[in-house]
């Protein structure tokens, strides 16, 4: 979805139109899901889904077949190393496949690309949670009782469990991304058909028209294709730099008619639906263990599948929290086989490498990396500032702070997304130049700005420690001498 975002024309492309008919398509076919057999089920979706793949991406199907070939035998001969093996083996075969050029080899389509990008995140978390079954296996046999672990596998795949895994219909090329075990709960639900599905599914595309209206009116006025040409140059500033605006709204409207229709094609299969109670994360699945109580109704969500919050990401107030509302399923992948698997210490390193390790997964274009490698400047400005200017603010002030700090976070996205889709070095230099870095500019200023306050408060600190020292040590000699005349 990566590299078609990166194509913005008045009209919508091909590829673009044929994403919409297959999620289009989805939706119906996932309520006839529902009514099979958990054998049937699994025989359906990996048809279907291996199937869809031949079609649009013919031979480059290839490239996923080579990709889950290779991970399998990681899992099969060393499942103790899987996790670290399967991620170097996945992520330099995305080199290999972007890279194919160099011998000769037609580049990949988008749509093989979108494939590519999704398996790469399902095989790397499939070699995670088959180490953690194996482990917990371990630990049962040597404690003698059974393990407690929430999500966790019950038996190892076989081949074939990992290929329809690999190539189920569902979140085949738009995500979201999910996990096996959840992928294995679907198959096995007890009553698929009295699970919820059409309000829900409803509810997740009642905005969709709305967004693709917007995006179609106001693409049709802001291409993107217009930043790269010199007549775009002689613009004044304030129109340079509202172009940026435009260019992430068009994008973001892109992305929620895309994330929206597919959280919509897991709903009406039933994928995800888990009980409030398990308190389910996107991506990950339930976090507690749930047992329902049998004389109350059981609520249902599917906030396992869930990739976008559209109010929050556009409403929340800092860059941080904007990167959990966005791309919410990947997010949660990101952070807990890579931030937290970070060969760094520290906060801010370890966001810088797992920025570093999402623009490698997006693609080898420079733009990726410009714009990824600008978040952690980001996050460090807005740590910063809290720390050293809104932590003094009182409630009036705070509330002023919250909406400048939104302002400039939401400008901060609009400058990072014309990286994102200029996607050459040049191109996004070019733009960033001719709005003089601005957004670079704040960021720092912002860190200097701290770095000086928060130096004036040390001192004051230091001063009123200082001064306390004094004090204690005259008190002391006081006390020294109302003890001598009383000896």
């Amino acid at each position: 979805m990566g590299e078609l975002a990166s194509t913005h024309t008045t009209a919508m492309s091909p590829e673009e139109l044929a994403y919409l008919g297959i999620l289009a398509t989805a939706i119906p076919v996932g309520f006839l899901f529902r009514y099979l057999s958990p054998p049937v089920k699994q025989g359906a979706a990996f048809i279907l889904g291996l199937s869809v793949t031949f079609a649009i991406c013919g031979l480059y199907t290839l490239h996923s077949l080579v990709t889950v070939l290779g991970t399998w035998a990681i899992i099969k001969f060393n499942w103790r190393s899987a996790p670290h093996l399967s991620l170097a083996w996945t992520f330099l075969y995305l080199l290999f496949f972007r890279l194919v050029t160099l011998i000769g080899i037609p580049p990949p389509s988008p749509f093989a690309n979108a494939v590519q990008l999704l398996l790469t995140l399902k095989m790397v978390s499939l070699a995670n949670e088959v180490q953690s079954f194996h482990l917990m296996k371990k630990e049962d046999v040597s404690s003698f009782s059974k393990s407690s672990a929430i999500g966790g596998l019950s038996q190892e795949p076989s081949f074939y469990d990992i290929m329809s895994y690999s190539y189920c219909y569902i979140g085949l090329m738009t995500g979201p991304f999910f996990r096996y075990q959840t992928y294995v709960d679907w198959l096995q639900q007890p009553s698929p058909s009295s699970l919820p599905g059409r309000e829900p599914c409803l509810r997740r595309l009642q905005f969709v028209p709305l967004y693709g209206a917007l995006f179609l009116s106001v693409n049709s006025y802001f291409p993107l294709a217009y930043v790269r040409t010199e007549e775009f140059l002689e613009h004044h500033f304030f129109f340079r730099l509202f172009y940026m605006t435009a260019v992430f709204f068009v994008f973001r409207m892109r992305f929620y008619v895309a994330w929206c229709s597919a959280e919509a094609g897991c709903i009406s299969a039933g994928l995800g639906c888990y009980p409030e109670g398990a308190k389910s994360k996107s991506g990950g699945g339930p976090t507690v263990l749930y047992s329902p109580d049998p004389d109350t109704p059981v609520v249902y969500d599917f906030k396992t599948i869930q990739n976008i919050d559209c109010y929050n990401t556009d409403f929340c107030v800092k860059v941080r929290h904007g990167m959990r509302y966005w791309n919410m399923s990947v997010q949660w992948w990101l952070h807990h086989y890579i931030y937290a698997n970070a060969p760094f210490k520290g906060y801010t390193l370890r966001a810088a490498w797992t920025m570093f390790i999402s623009a490698y997964w997006h693609g080898i274009h420079a733009g990726y990396y410009l714009s990824f490698l600008t978040i952690p400047l980001c996050l460090g400005a807005e740590s910063v500032l809290e720390s050293t200017v809104r932590a003094k603010l009182g409630p009036r002030g705070q509330n002023i702070f919250d909406w400048v700090h939104w302002f400039l976070k939401m400008r901060a996205y609009d400058y990072m997304c014309m990286g994102f889709v200029l996607l050459s070095f040049w191109d996004t230099i070019k733009y960033w130049t001719s709005i003089y870095f601005c957004i670079h500019v704040i960021a720092v200023g912002c860190i200097l700005l701290g770095k000086v306050l928060k130096g004036k408060g040390d001192k004051r600190r230091e001063k009123t420690d200082d001064g306390e020292k004094s004090v204690g040590k005259e008190e002391e000699k006081l006390k020294e001498d109302v003890r001598e005349k009383n000896e």
